[in-house]
């Protein structure tokens, strides 16, 4: 009963807006006509090859600044400010076009493909920009590449050691309800401060994308602001194409609006709201919990004006496969994955073998190079679709 009853109130707060299909004029639009769809290159073409790893946020820095440097007609280079523990969090603003886009990535700290990602797409569009010229003059693109550096230091320890499940159940750390930087928006903490601040000087969005990832999953998922949902089935559709090419099914959850998460479609649900985990909390009597949660940076952005398309990436590190029949909507290995992680974590403390766990599971890495050209592929179609959102 408490179950349908938490569920049940978050629906009416929120699952209503999911049949709102109309079209709102977004604030960042123009007067001049669409441009087509060829504007956009193929951005997942940004990675070659398969040996992709992942870099150090302060190395990777020095390289970004002087690419910048050395385009500086059509990039600029910002230090934000320093997170809790020193780092430097810094920015990118790539363009001069009328549609700006806001991309950030590195919120939960044990998802490192996001930072790898954004870096990819600054370092590799400059070097190429003679195929991005028409892309710079369309787009703004305000880029945070990790907005959580001391995250990325404290999982240094099996980022090196890709992909050993050992190494990554060992050593991986993540923020708890509190310190999550994805729900601290816009002030929980020094780094939310300096990202919002940055945000703010070149808003209002017309697209917003924040990119994560799942440590295990049965397949990719793409989440949609819920603004969106009912108009962004081409993007939904591609982005299916560009996983099963990829040889990766779709992650199909239904979460029945748990914390928010409205079902759309197998690999789709809604994007996760501040209000919508403060609201489950406050159901099941945890006050406590849920004053933990501030707003997402979707929310944040969306009071920035206009009327966003929110779009967050879900690619798992370890992909589950057990290739069994899959009931719509209940990832069943997936499920009795997650039920023996804490034993496979106490077997990886003490060094003992993993083998067995993984093949019953069919546990694999995804490759580096896969994840990022999903990722690259969905901020593709999160332009075209926002680009054929706009009045003629």
């Amino acid at each position: 009963m408490m179950a349908f009853g938490v569920f049940g109130f978050l629906f009416i707060v929120f699952g209503f807006s999911l049949l709102d299909t109309r079209h709102l004029t977004d604030a960042t639009a123009h007067k001049d006509t669409k441009q087509p769809a060829m504007l956009i290159p193929d951005l997942a073409g940004l990675v070659v090859g398969e040996a992709a790893t992942f870099r150090d946020h302060e190395a990777v820095g020095v390289s970004i600044r002087e690419a910048c440097a050395a385009h500086a007609d059509v990039a600029s280079f910002y230090v934000l400010g320093e997170s809790e523990e020193g780092r430097s969090i810094y920015g990118v603003v790539l363009g001069e076009g009328p549609r700006r886009v806001s991309l950030i990535a590195g919120a939960h700290s044990d998802e490192p493909v996001g930072p790898e990602t954004l870096r990819t797409f600054i370092l590799e569009s400059l070097r190429r920009r003679e195929d991005f010229a028409a892309l710079f003059e369309a787009y703004r693109f305000v880029i945070i590449p990790h907005i959580n550096p001391d995250g990325e230091a404290r999982n240094r320890a099996w980022m090196t050691h890709w992909p050993d499940l050992a190494a990554y159940l060992r050593h991986v750390h993540r923020e708890l309800p509190g310190r999550d930087l994805e729900f601290g928006f816009p002030g929980m903490r020094v780094e939310n401060r300096l990202v919002a601040d940055f945000l703010r000087q070149y808003a209002p969005f017309g697209l917003h994308m924040s990119l994560h990832g799942m440590a295990f999953s049965e397949g990719a998922m793409l989440l949609v602001e819920r603004h969106w949902a009912g108009r962004t089935q081409p993007l939904r559709d591609g982005f299916a194409r560009a996983a099963h090419a990829a040889g990766l099914r779709l992650h199909d959850h239904n979460r029945k609006g748990e914390k928010g998460f409205f079902y759309i479609e197998p690999g789709f649900t809604t994007t996760p709201e501040g209000a919508a985990m403060r609201a489950y909390f406050e159901a099941l009597g945890d006050p406590a919990m849920a004053a933990r949660f501030h707003d997402s940076s979707m929310e944040f952005v969306r009071t920035l004006g206009g009327n966003p398309l929110c779009l967050v990436t879900e690619l798992p590190l370890f992909v589950v496969d057990r290739h069994e029949p899959h009931e719509a909507g209940h990832p069943a290995a997936y499920l009795a994955f997650q039920k023996r992680l804490p034993e496979l974590r106490l077997h990886a403390a003490r060094n003992e073998d993993l083998s067995d766990a993984e093949a019953s599971f069919g546990l694999q890495p995804l490759s580096l190079a896969v994840a990022m050209r999903l990722q690259l592929g969905a901020l593709a179609l999160g332009l075209k679709t926002f680009l054929e959102a706009l009045p003629n």
